[in-house]
């Protein structure tokens, strides 16, 4: 029986296409990615997985983390994006690279050991769908291991541009609390689930600024200022981001949630 079930995704264009557009700059920019994702593969318990997927696997970096670590399992990788798969395929690690919704599965159910999805999830606006639908689509014993974002990302920024205008500039996130209430409830064990801090430090407000739009992670949110910023703003938040600056440059934190659940026997 084939994993991929038939139909349509949900409208989430402007998700989809930003981090199409940004497949090519992705990984040259991805380091808090790369270190994040690389924390999560070793937050896995032992386990010997038949059938995985790669649930919002980018450019594959860890989907080919994954082949490597489990070399005689089938691999499955799944992102919202096409851009990105497309960026993928040619270089492996999965048999299967389809688009889908991570709250709308295109896969039968009970046909996983392990569902690994790292800093994904955070764009997805109905996270008890995700758990739901993890839960079945994992085997009795399977495990899904994420990384997301939680309220006091990208604060610093934030801040900044309170101190200029009262726009939507920057992403929202759930609270770490509604992570901890949503995975109580779903149905799943919660083997862990906890926030770590990681602080990024970039020279000027210019290469912040890139970093977000090369890894397709610039304001999605509704409410957001349209057109171009002017001059004068992006003066006054050059300003009021100096006032954080430190000896390694601009901060950035990132609140990362890293949460590991299984579906019981």
């Amino acid at each position: 029986m084939s994993d991929i079930a038939p139909g349509g995704l949900p409208d989430k264009r402007r998700v989809a296409e930003s981090f199409s557009r940004a497949a090519g700059s992705y990984d040259a920019v991805a380091e808090l990615q790369r270190e994040v994702g690389s924390e999560l593969l070793a937050d896995l318990p032992e386990l010997v997985p038949a059938r995985w997927l790669d649930l919002g696997c980018g450019t594959g970096h860890f989907t080919r983390a994954l082949a490597g670590r489990y070399p005689q399992a089938d691999g499955l990788a799944l992102d919202l994006a096409e851009g990105m798969l497309q960026h993928a395929r040619p270089f492996g690690g999965a048999r299967h690279f389809v688009a889908g919704d991570a709250e709308s599965l295109p896969l039968r159910d009970a046909g996983l050991d392990l569902i690994f999805s790292s800093l994904a999830v955070q764009w997805c606006a109905d996270f008890v769908a995700v758990l739901a639908e993890a839960r079945r689509v994992l085997r009795p014993g399977g495990v899904l291991a994420f990384s997301s974002l939680c309220v006091g990302s990208l604060q610093e920024l934030r801040d900044s541009w309170q101190a200029v205008d009262g726009f939507v500039h920057v992403n929202r996130f759930r609270r770490f609390e509604d992570y901890q209430a949503l995975c109580a409830a779903s149905g799943l064990e919660v083997l862990t689930l906890e926030r770590r801090a990681k602080v990024l430090h970039f020279a000027d407000l210019r290469a912040l600024s890139r970093s977000l739009k090369d890894l397709g992670a610039h304001n999605l949110n509704p409410g957001r200022p349209g057109g171009l910023t002017g001059p004068a703003r992006i003066r006054a938040l050059m300003e009021a981001y100096e006032h954080l600056r430190t000896d390694q440059g601009l901060p950035l934190t990132y609140q990362v949630v890293h949460g590991v659940l299984r579906k019981e026997n």
